[in-house]
């Protein structure tokens, strides 16, 4: 087991720290390590209005980072230094965007505008322009929901970028593994990972042993079907018989087929559904949107 830089001591010491120095009701703070692989600041602190920080020194864009994404009224109730001691300080992110963490210690971020409901669809606007143009957001909220996330899912999502980034927000004790076959699309996934502060995401360019080994094992896959449809189902279904999945295509001829061949991997109750959206315009004209088939199968 790795050696962890904050021990139940630690957190223990900080909290009483924090409840004698301050009014917060301990009872509702959300704990994270952000020391530890794989946790999400901002994703955290977006849904929960009182969360008790445990970082490492050497993290110098940390409060940018939460300025840059619309937290900058949060509110840090800090000490100077290492140890739970000495007078407690109160600033706001947007007053501390040009410091860093120069000293491993715990740290109070208070969210008056937290949200309590997991966030499905995203405003396009939000993810990094580049090389990747994505689902509508409408879809996206029907794809995140039919993989059924929890906090703690191992997910894999294979060209479909802005899903993988809402689902690494949602699966905070989780990870995503994300593919992208193409270099520019991997360079918007990692524009998009640094830009939401996402540590439960690994960007691999296929699906395979050799990307893939030593990665947590995907609980649920979500791909966008292509030419290396079968290959994938292969692979995914090898190293996890019960693995779900979650297949979005444009192609009608792909959703016709498509049960065959899930069946020929052992995935069963295959469902197929296609969602249609249609937008009005400002100059009352409706919009339609590209109309994707969804198909799901479960694992045995």
């Amino acid at each position: 087991m790795d050696q962890k830089l904050f021990t139940n001591k630690h957190i223990l010491s900080w909290l009483e720290y924090f409840s004698a120095n301050t009014d917060i009701d301990l009872e509702h703070v959300k704990i994270l390590d952000i020391t530890s692989k794989n946790k999400n600041l901002i994703p955290t602190v977006e849904a929960h209005r009182c969360v008790l920080v445990f970082t490492e020194a050497g993290n110098m864009d940390i409060f940018y980072k939460m300025w840059d994404v619309g937290l900058g009224d949060c509110e840090i109730i800090y000490n100077e230094g290492s140890e739970p001691e000495g007078p407690i300080k109160r600033d706001k992110v947007s007053a501390m965007i040009d410091r860093g963490i120069n000293a491993s210690a715990g740290m109070i971020v208070l969210n008056p505008n937290a949200r309590s409901t997991v966030k499905f669809g995203m405003d396009n606007k939000l993810f990094a322009s580049g090389s990747v143009k994505y689902v509508g957001s409408e879809i996206r909220a029907v794809l995140l929901s039919r993989m059924q996330i929890d906090d703690r899912k191992n997910l894999c999502i294979i060209s479909g970028e802005s899903i993988a980034v809402e689902a690494a927000m949602i699966a905070g004790e989780g990870t995503v593994i994300a593919v992208e076959y193409k270099e520019r699309d991997r360079e918007t996934m990692e524009e998009n990972v640094n830009q939401f502060g996402l540590r439960n995401v690994t960007i691999v360019d296929h699906v395979g042993a050799d990307t893939m080994d030593g990665l947590p094992v995907p609980d649920t896959c979500m791909l966008v079907a292509s030419a290396s449809l079968e290959h994938e189902l292969e692979y995914l279904t090898k190293i996890n018989p019960k693995m779900d999945f979650v297949i979005y295509t444009l192609d009608f001829k792909v959703a016709a087929s498509i049960q065959d061949i899930l069946e020929s991997y052992g995935l069963t109750d295959v469902s197929i559904i296609q969602i249609a959206v249609s937008k009005l315009k400002s100059n009352n004209m409706y919009e339609n949107q590209p109309a994707p088939w969804i198909i799901t199968a479960k694992g045995q």
